[in-house]
């Protein structure tokens, strides 16, 4: 189950550290269709949702969501790909704006609707695909209202996959997108040779438009005010830069400029935006053209199932059968991009804020955590497809409306302002078009939140419950302290005293030894170290630590910044041991105040009581006493 875990408790590699061994990654276009999956999936239902949307004002409103997709979201995420190469996205973008802990509760946030988007991705892919199912006319009638029980057992053939890992899932992924988009080519033009063959359908949809509509321009008007309806046709994107990692790039890529990832991903998004845009546009015009607009509402042989009702009535049951069996299972594996997705955001973000149990790092785990949530909200939804959408929109948009807010920010921030007023631009019409879905459709940002709470108390809750874990990767200490150190130990135990670095001169150093030797009993004229300890961001929850040496005001100083005083102090007393051998002594003063005060301090602030908590760490850190670095309180 843990195999993949590649990382200590807070491990973060430093300069001395084996680097961790890279997957060969994938081609491209075999990772385009694991994100396909998602994208091109949305074929089997959103025709039908244009239609129900803006009637017969679907392919002029297709349009505008397709300009939206190629000269919107595909420039966003093209930046994105090239700002954030390594699959975090406009989240790790967003997280670099703000510091401290502003910037970890905005991620969590943001995970929160990216939660929302994967997983009802998920459900309702899956939902979706139960109901293709059900109203195939060849399927068996004890089907008929079984829907919520097909859902649970696709959710769990999906996991199923992922457990066995993901080059088995992007294997699956190829041979769906390749069979689907080859159906969708064979179904779209047979649908065009019946409107080529009675060009009367044609005049007929412009004579009834146009009776409906006095101008073109209120036309165009129309369909601007409906296509926030439509925005589950522009799903895909986050996706396609989470599974950046998978991508195979050039030999001579490095981790710090992949240069050869970030070009196949801009590759991949662009084919992806391209071939979605073609059969969204060509879709909306046939089901437009040749299914009676009453075959759309809910009950109708059309609804959900646009697509799908031309295969059946053009191309015979068999072909429409075989059809329906090609959506079925892209709407299945549609959720093995979001979860793909999950698997990369998660392991990212939470453990490195200690706010994750360790074992989220590897991918099985994560992998039964998000098929037991999807199943509890398949039970939750009773696997209904149009009760999931308004939260499936709602988490598509809020993502890509940070992404287009980040690319702003990072065009302007290069110096790049034509790019960044054409990305504010951008962000202004996601605003508007989440706004009119959250108006449309409220439940979506109702269980959006619902996805934030819970990010939010079970991330604090973990992070309260590592608090007291050694929380350092390498602990490195330069020329000078490495000195002090072993001179140190030849003289004799080796003792260091923890102080805060506030004292800035030769007397108030002699004071603090003097009064430290008292009350712990040093005995005179044996050396001391003073260690000291500088907060940087206590939001960190884990750091590499690299510890200088200096002689001023006549003592010899140890001086590292790190994200908590106590656990920084314990990390660099077993460090110290582990390097000479000795175990050392750490000597501190009791702090005036309230102990309640003093924790909520450290875990917000990084200070606090020290000693105590110093002591805590090096107990869980260090289970044979023996080999413990001491700690004397005076």
């Amino acid at each position: 189950m843990l195999d993949g875990l590649s990382e200590t408790s807070a491990r973060h590699p430093g300069p001395h550290a084996t680097a961790p061994t890279e997957h060969p990654g994938h081609r491209w276009w075999r990772v385009m269709c694991l994100t396909g999956v998602d994208y091109f999936s949305t074929l089997g239902y959103q025709p039908g949702i244009a239609a129900l949307a803006a009637g017969l004002l679907s392919p002029l409103a297709t349009l505008v969501l397709l300009a939206l997709t190629l000269l919107g979201a595909l420039p966003v995420y093209r930046r994105v790909a090239r700002e954030s190469p390594h699959g975090e996205g406009s989240i790790a973008m967003l997280e670099r704006l703000l510091p401290w802990w502003s910037g970890k509760i905005l991620v969590l946030v943001l995970l929160g609707f990216a939660a929302t988007d994967f997983v009802i991705t998920i459900t309702l892919s899956a939902a979706d695909a139960s109901a293709h199912v059900v109203e195939n006319p060849y399927a068996p009638q004890g089907l008929d209202g079984a829907n919520l029980w097909i859902t649970l057992t696709l959710i769990g053939l999906l996991g199923a996959v992922f457990l066995k890992g993901f080059r088995e899932a992007i294997g699956v992924a190829v041979v769906l997108v390749a069979v689907y988009l080859t159906l969708n080519v064979v179904v779209l033009a047979t649908a065009a040779w019946q409107v080529l063959s009675a060009p009367v359908v044609v005049s007929d949809w412009w004579g009834a438009l146009s009776a409906s509509h006095s101008s073109p321009w209120v036309m165009v008007g129309v369909a601007l005010l409906v296509f926030p309806k439509l925005a589950l046709g522009m799903s895909g994107f986050e996706t396609g830069v989470a599974v950046m990692p998978q991508i195979k790039g050039d030999p001579t890529d490095t981790p710090q400029r992949p240069e050869g990832r970030i070009r196949d991903t801009r590759k991949l998004l662009t084919t992806a935006a391209l071939i979605m845009s073609c059969f969204l546009l060509l879709s909306s015009l046939a089901t437009t053209l040749l299914i009676p607009q009453d075959d759309f509402k809910a009950g109708g042989p059309a609804n959900g199932r646009a697509l799908a009702y031309l295969a059946h009535r053009y191309l015979g049951e068999v072909f429409g059968t075989c059809y329906d069996i090609s959506t079925i299972c892209i709407l299945w594996f549609a959720g093995a991009s979001a979860l793909a997705g999950l698997l990369n955001l998660v392991p990212r973000f939470l453990p490195r804020y200690g706010m994750a149990p360790e074992w989220t790092r590897a991918v099985r785990p994560l992998v039964l955590v998000f098929t037991a949530i999807a199943t509890v909200i398949t039970v939750y939804f009773d696997a209904n497809v149009d009760r999931q959408s308004g939260a499936y929109a709602t988490g598509v948009l809020v993502l890509m409306l940070s992404a287009a807010f980040a690319s702003t920010v990072a065009a302007r921030h290069r110096g790049h302002t034509r790019a960044a007023v054409g990305f504010a631009v951008i962000t202004v019409v996601f605003v508007y078009t989440l706004i009119a879905n959250v108006i449309e459709r409220p439940d979506g940002i109702k269980i959006a939140s619902i996805f934030i709470f819970f990010i939010l108390v079970t991330s604090f809750a973990s992070r309260v419950h590592r608090s007291f874990e050694l929380r350092a990767g390498d602990v490195v200490l330069d020329t000078e302290a490495a000195r002090f150190v072993d001179a140190a130990v030849a003289a004799g135990p080796l003792r260091i005293i923890a102080n805060e670095p506030s004292e800035h001169s030769t007397s108030e150093y002699r004071m603090k030894e003097y009064s430290r030797r008292q009350e712990t009993h040093i005995p005179d004229r044996r050396p001391v170290l003073f260690l000291e300890v500088f907060v940087r961001d206590s939001s960190d929850f884990s750091a590499d630590l690299w510890v200088h040496g200096d002689e001023k005001y006549g003592v010899h100083r140890l001086r590292v910044a790190g994200a908590t005083v106590p656990n920084t102090i314990a990390a660099v007393l077993i460090a110290v041991r582990d390097r000479t051998g000795t175990v050392p002594h750490a000597y501190f003063t009791w702090s005036e105040g309230n102990p309640v005060s003093h924790l909520l301090s450290f875990l917000v602030f990084g200070q606090g009581e020290t000693a105590p908590v110093t002591r805590e760490v090096l107990r869980r850190a260090e289970p044979d006493p023996a080999r413990r670095p001491h700690v004397h309180v005076g």
